[in-house]
């Protein structure tokens, strides 16, 4: 097929993603013709500044930096969204389904905030709103969720979302660094933003886990949803006791469906060294699905970069080309349930492992487990290391509720023997529920 047959592609940024999508479309270009049954051309790009020199194929309409002339130009029949952030690629996508134009996205923030009514625009335009780049790089999760899946109910998804604070915690795990000297190492290697906070105060992984919540549980999750904490008060002590207890630790999000409601979070925890999760290193994610029939299902794999997410944006556009040319649509919104009632973040049932500076004396031990108990929290095992007259209480707890948890933390705060609740992180992954 010639270049007049070919479906019109327009760019809304052309920095990390957009300029790897450009590049795979234009390498592989007769790969992803056989693939879509028809040429992909690149009319027009907008960028902030047209006449900067770039390592991209240039469109055959070429830059602009008005992102209108590429939303409303005749020739484009698909409008990539590579811009990041809520404004302005809200008010440009949804200029973009208004006007009748499928649209392929990596935004994560945009779609854990505004995806619903992003999804129900382009139902109303009758087009294609995808977005498998926005989770997890290049590991397929949307797609599989939506459509592989959809014979099964979900019951949990689990997983490491964040390539950033794993290499974080890896080289933590495994040099002994300190989390500054770690997020340094991430910064000078281009893991990391220089403001890491996205990543290191766990917004980045909210977004993901709202996005996959929302496709596994068929209700409409957005990131506020999701309780969160980061990672910056893991210390080298907090690895070296999950060490020695047989764990790692990883900052993990967490979605559960429990009668008719879901729990959502995110938060540094540890994972027994048995788990698939603990050996996931570096900058990969790994995320686990659990399915009533399907059992655990794990998906594995880089989940960033230019490479992985800006093949996603080309598998995304080569889905949208076959429906064209089939008369097709891909799936829309799958949350048929609407909003989903959120469990109360106190609600969710947790495990906790616990270090505690106490008294080295005699009834120590019964007045730390009086404390445990007037909670009904159970302790599942205790370590106790005398260090002179201080002595050191390591707790890991049976499953009770996280309110529970909280009230026993503030109850161990007032306990006169007790001279510091030094750490205290979450235990996953051990099939106690």
């Amino acid at each position: 097929m010639g270049e007049a047959n070919a479906i019109g592609v327009g760019f809304l940024g052309c920095g990390v993603v957009g300029g790897a999508a450009m590049r795979i479309l234009s390498r592989h270009a007769d790969e992803i013709e056989a693939r879509a049954g028809v040429p992909l051309s690149v009319k027009r790009a907008a960028v902030r500044d047209p006449r900067r020199t770039r390592e991209v194929p240039p469109p055959t309409a070429g830059f602009t930096a008005e992102p209108r002339d590429v939303i409303h130009d005749p020739d484009v029949r698909v409008v990539v969204e590579v811009i990041g952030g809520i404004d302005p690629a809200e008010r440009l996508v949804q200029e973009a389904l208004a006007a009748g134009k499928h649209v392929v996205t990596a935004n994560k923030e945009l779609l854990a905030t505004r995806g619903h009514d992003l999804m129900r625009a382009a139902e109303r335009a009758g087009v294609d709103l995808l977005f498998e780049g926005a989770v997890g790089g290049g590991i397929p999760l949307v797609r599989p969720m939506k459509e592989s899946l959809a014979g099964d109910r979900v019951r949990r998804v689990m997983g490491i979302v964040n390539g950033t604070t794993n290499f974080i915690l890896t080289r933590m795990s495994e040099t002994g660094e300190t989390f500054a000297e770690a997020l340094a190492e991430a910064q000078r290697l281009g893991y990391s933003e220089q403001d890491p906070s996205a990543d290191v105060d766990g917004e980045d992984a909210a977004s993901k886990l709202a996005i996959l919540a929302s496709i596994a549980f068929n209700s409409r999750v957005v990131k506020d949803d999701v309780h969160r904490e980061g990672i910056r008060r893991v210390g080298p002590e907090d690895i070296r006791a999950a060490h020695d207890l047989g764990y790692e630790v990883k900052l993990l999000a967490v979605a559960e469906r429990h009668e008719g409601q879901v729990a959502l979070r995110v938060h540094p925890s540890m994972v027994p060294r048995t788990h698939p999760l603990a050996s996931v290193r570096g900058v990969f994610n790994a995320v686990f699905v659990e399915g009533e029939e399907s059992g655990e299902l794990m998906f594995f794999g880089r989940g960033a970069g230019a490479g992985p997410t800006g093949a996603a944006v080309v598998g995304d556009l080569v889905e949208i080309a076959r429906n064209i040319t089939t008369g097709g649509r891909s799936p829309g919104c799958t949350c048929y349930r609407e909003r989903a009632v959120v469990r109360p973040p106190e609600e969710a049932r947790v495990r906790y492992y616990v270090v505690l500076s106490v008294l080295d004396r005699p009834g120590v031990l019964s007045a730390v487990a009086g404390v445990f108990a007037d909670q009904d929290v159970s302790i599942a095992s205790v370590r106790q290391e005398g260090t002179g007259d201080r002595a050191t209480l390591v707790i890991i707890t049976h499953v009770a509720s996280e309110g529970a948890h909280v009230r026993t933390f503030a109850g161990l705060d007032r306990l006169d023997v007790v001279k510091e609740v030094v750490s205290r992180l979450r235990v996953e992954g051990t099939g106690e529920e």
